[in-house]
């Protein structure tokens, strides 16, 4: 899978990808991210991307010009399925969308800065806006890094655990179970008896109850409205 990235601060991206889970990813060869800076399509030499919205206002808006060159550009190397936009008046992003697009080959992420992009491309280039919740942060970059992160974690063969994903939270509408490792006796405060037992079936049968349990008490809106997971 490759994920490009569209942005006028490059740097911020610099080391979510370089460590951990996504580190690994790129070195196994399942996802490559591409971090390409707006301001290699300036309109001048001054590197100039933004400017005065009409109508007047606070807050400079980045400009059609650049962007759309840089999509031109970037569209002739990949066939992108999706051109997505970081906004905060985007689709809630959740584990469903991350399920959806982790089945895509290809994807370029457009990071909004100041006061956003030029609305005409919106209009004519970008198949899908997210937001990662009900707040504005100073620019898409730290949203990107998330969708990224919750994307590739998803793809066949970057966990070591093939199956670990698939029992995270929300997968199933539901929060994760709790969970506990060595040494099973802490201070007196012991490990649940029946996963000590060995018993696969009743260890599963006991995660989905305590999944439940959990997922009542801290989020009970998800068992009403599955479709508000975020």
């Amino acid at each position: 899978m490759k994920i490009d990235i569209l942005t006028v601060v490059p740097e911020l991206l610099e080391s979510p990808f370089a460590h951990s889970i996504m580190k690994r990813a790129n070195e196994k060869g399942l996802l490559t991210v591409r971090v390409y800076n707006l301001r290699d399509w300036a309109i001048n030499k001054h590197g100039q991307v933004d400017d005065y919205q009409y109508g007047g206002g606070a807050g400079m808006v980045m400009m059609c010009e650049p962007l759309a060159n840089a999509i031109e550009a970037l569209k002739k190397e990949a066939s992108y399925d999706e051109i997505i936009y970081m906004t905060p008046d985007g689709d809630n992003f959740n584990q469903s969308t991350a399920n959806q697009l982790s089945l895509k080959e290809n994807i370029l992420i457009i990071c909004g800065h100041y006061k956003g992009i030029d609305q005409r491309i919106r209009d004519h280039y970008v198949t899908k806006e997210i937001s990662i919740g009900d707040y504005v942060l100073s620019g898409g970059e730290l949203a990107a890094a998330v969708v990224v992160d919750a994307i590739g974690r998803l793809l066949p063969g970057v966990l070591n655990d093939e199956t670990s994903a698939l029992f995270d939270s929300f997968q199933d509408n539901l929060l994760a179970p709790p969970v506990y490792t060595r040494p099973a006796d802490f201070n007196g405060w012991k490990v649940p008896e029946i996963l000590l037992q060995g018993d696969p079936k009743k260890v599963d049968d006991w995660r989905h109850e305590e999944a439940l349990k959990r997922t009542k008490e801290k989020r009970p809106g998800l068992l009403e409205d599955p479709g508000q997971i975020h």
